[in-house]
């Protein structure tokens, strides 16, 4: 089975330095390295010369906003085009585990979605993470199932997903058609798609021996300065499936007085 591991970046340079060693050091390498750089031309330069050797792409903006549904529907194109049986997708921010690629390639199953345990990792010391401890440096997200390393846990829950990590067949993707591309800048884009698999018939595996780890850098919660993205993908969102995705965001905007819920429409607004 040939593996692709495919990233969407712009900036966090450091981070992606480190996944790429983190990948060089895998019990498997992957068989193609696929960076999807969006409007961030120091990428390339940046990863050449360095193990596993990266395909990198580049992408301009959506009307001034990162197009993260279209980088990765474009770097699934590009492993598919070489040939990648399995597609492996991990956030910029994510080190993967020794084992990552290896576990995933060895569970892997049509019609299954699969993912494997994140863990976020506390600010690193000056000198940077230490890739031989980062196992001993936080649990997996409490907030995700957390199967033993030999454990699948099959017929998971949708709603759970997220792409920090996951991984599926080429049929499966293909079954389920990539993202939804109308999707531009943050939030959204990760929940439909996992809706349209779970509405063609592909499960939610949760994955053990399979981690990666989430490198810290500073953020807001709720995501404020995604509060546009957010609101505007929800809507998107509703208009296709019904419901609201991010509800636990959406609330704590309402509660900042940066959003307001008309109950009577079911829409939510800037304020």
């Amino acid at each position: 089975m040939r593996t692709a591991v495919i990233t969407i970046a712009a900036g966090r340079h450091r981070h992606l330095l480190l996944q790429q060693d983190g990948l060089a050091r895998g019990v498997r390498t992957p068989d193609q390295y696929v960076i999807v750089a969006m409007d961030d031309p120091d990428i390339g330069p940046l990863t050449a010369d360095r193990a596993p050797a990266p395909h990198v792409l580049d992408l301009p903006l959506t009307e001034g906003r990162l197009p993260l549904a279209a980088a990765r529907n474009a770097g699934a194109a590009r492993a598919l085009e070489g040939g990648a049986d399995l597609l492996l997708f991990l956030d910029v921010d994510c080190v993967p585990g020794p084992t990552l690629v290896d576990r995933y390639a060895r569970v892997a199953e049509d019609g299954a979605l699969l993912c494997g345990t994140v863990a976020y990792l506390p600010p690193p010391p000056p000198e940077g993470y230490d890739l031989d401890l980062l196992a001993d440096l936080a649990p997996p997200h409490p907030a995700r199932p957390a199967p033993a390393d030999a454990e699948v846990r099959r017929a998971g829950d949708p709603r759970l997903f997220w792409s920090l990590s996951f991984a599926l067949t080429a049929p499966t993707w293909n079954r389920v058609g990539g993202f939804c591309e109308s999707y531009s800048g943050y939030g959204g884009e990760d929940t439909d798609f996992c809706a349209t698999a779970t509405r063609r018939g592909v499960d939610l595996w949760w994955v053990g021996g399979a981690p990666a780890y989430h490198q810290h850098h500073p953020t807001h919660d709720p995501p404020v300065q995604h509060l546009d993205d957010i609101l505007r993908n929800g809507a998107l969102y509703k208009r296709r499936w019904g419901t609201w995705p991010m509800i636990g965001w959406l609330r704590a905007f309402e509660a900042l007085g940066l959003a307001v819920h008309d109950p009577a429409c079911d829409t939510w607004r800037k304020r």
